[in-house]
């Protein structure tokens, strides 16, 4: 018996609009107290929890001609010591090397004809301090969901300093060329004429599938026309190559500026954002745009499906207002800017706009990826992804920080990804190497940004002005 599942539409497009120069993987940079863990031993721990995160032992088989969108099937010759890499910094190690080694590791296009995914063992971090460099394709995962997955290819419990033996697998026979390609076009047919006899049964997925086709059709007619992004200098064409930065806040002194100036805690951070970007274009002696578009990825995971694997996210496009000087009236703008976005319903404009990627023919879908890519309807992505709050330990070794990867579309030349963890937030700031040499510039700006919002706070709360 063959087995092969399927991708979505919205995983599809992350294979689609991946070029060249412009790879479509998510991952994170994450440091651990202690010494490393011996590389076999990190190789059967990973071995031991695959049967929990079954796509990671999957590979990609692709349909000819673009006659369906690729599958998944068992990778019958999964190699763990291809995807498990073990490397050290060169003396005296720290965090610079670090960074460059990751800029590396992240500018490489992961190899289709094997599972989408790499993680490297990173010694030699000095002070008692070792590193994981994790990468996973995005059309196999969004962020949401693999921050849950490190939860279980690592773990909570402290006490767990030896890998447990890996259960018995047996890879299932995959369909051939002829069975995929009847397959793809059989669905085509059937997928449209199953979706319209489900939408009269009540709950059905096929009912809540339409619903939400039909809720999103008046947002996702205001996304078509909010045409092109503002011009700035962060799109320009991309090369293969990438710069890496990691920045580290106090969860607690964002959540003390919300507390005193108002908004939520993504608002804050968002605003933070705003006011580095703004420095950034003044060092380099650029008049800061009036405002840049970001694209806010939404989760719509739920909490009873906090592991699954796939993509489960639909996006907004927030004005960011780098041109306002004053901090606490960036902080108001993108506080009135989010509010509005989320009555506006654009998030299910987007997520309407992801349910009919299940109905367009591979191709078409190619083309419309291809399009994306080219017309510039963002200047760059900021993620804000809320993280695990309890410690995490690999092999008994807690992990101190993590800082996430959002990839760069072509023309986007930065992308921020931002995530809790533990009572901090790590940034992981991703550039292309030529156009972000100054990337460390609004690496400092970032910390200033949110001291300036501190200071307001304090003022606030000390019954002063703001």
């Amino acid at each position: 018996m063959t087995w092969s599942e399927r991708l979505s539409g919205l995983d599809a497009m992350f294979l689609y609009i991946e070029e060249r120069t412009a790879h479509m993987h998510v991952g994170a940079v994450a440091v651990f107290d202690g010494r490393a863990p011996a590389y076999r031993d990190l190789v059967a721990l990973i071995a031991s929890k695959l049967d929990r995160a079954p796509r990671y032992r999957q590979r990609l088989a692709f349909v000819p001609l673009q006659l369906g969108r690729p599958v998944w099937i068992d990778d019958e010759n999964l190699d763990l010591e291809y995807h498990v890499r073990h490397t050290a910094l060169p003396p005296p190690g720290g965090v610079e090397p670090l960074k460059k080694l990751a800029a590396r590791v992240f500018a490489q296009r992961l190899d289709r004809d094997r599972p989408l995914w790499e993680v490297w063992l990173v010694e030699g971090l000095g002070d008692d301090r070792f590193a994981l460099i994790s990468k996973t394709h995005h059309c196999m995962l969004d962020g949401v969901s693999g921050a849950d997955l490190a939860t279980v290819l690592l773990g909570v419990d402290p006490a767990e300093t030896a890998p447990a033996a890996p259960a018995p697998w047996t890879p299932r026979p995959a369909p051939g060329t002829i069975a995929r390609v009847a397959s793809a076009v059989v669905g085509q047919v059937t997928h449209p004429l199953q979706l319209m006899r489900g939408a009269f049964q009540p709950s059905s997925p096929a009912r809540r599938v339409l619903l939400e086709l039909g809720g999103g059709l008046k947002p996702l007619l205001g996304l078509s026309r909010l045409g092109r992004a503002p011009a700035s200098s962060l799109n320009r064409p991309i090369g293969p190559h990438r710069r890496w930065e990691m920045v580290s806040l106090d969860l607690g002194a964002v959540k003390a500026v919300r507390a005193a100036l108002g908004g939520t805690v993504n608002d804050v951070l968002l605003a933070v954002v705003a006011g580095a970007l703004r420095q950034l274009f003044e060092a380099r002696d650029e008049p800061p745009p009036a405002e840049v578009r970001a694209l806010i990825p939404v989760s719509l995971r739920g909490a009873d499906s906090p592991g699954s694997l796939g993509n489960r996210v639909t996006a907004v496009l927030c004005a960011l207002p780098v041109g306002e000087p004053d901090a606490w009236k960036r902080l108001r703008r993108v506080a009135g800017e989010m509010k509005a976005l989320k009555e506006s319903g654009q998030a299910v404009g987007a997520l309407a706009w992801t349910h009919l990627g299940d109905f367009a023919p591979p191709a078409l879908l190619a083309q419309v990826a291809r399009f994306q890519s080219t017309f510039r309807y963002m200047n760059l992505v900021v993620t804000n992804i809320p993280g695990p709050q309890e410690p995490i330990y690999l092999l008994g070794r807690k992990m101190l920080e993590w800082y996430p990867l959002v990839p760069l579309a072509q023309g986007q030349t930065l992308g921020i990804a931002i995530q809790s963890y533990h009572g901090k937030i790590g940034i992981g700031l991703l550039g292309d190497a030529e156009a972000l040499r100054d990337l460390p510039v609004l690496a400092e700006a970032i910390p200033a940004a949110l001291a300036e919002l501190t200071r307001l706070a304090e003022r606030a709360n000390a019954g002063g002005t703001r």
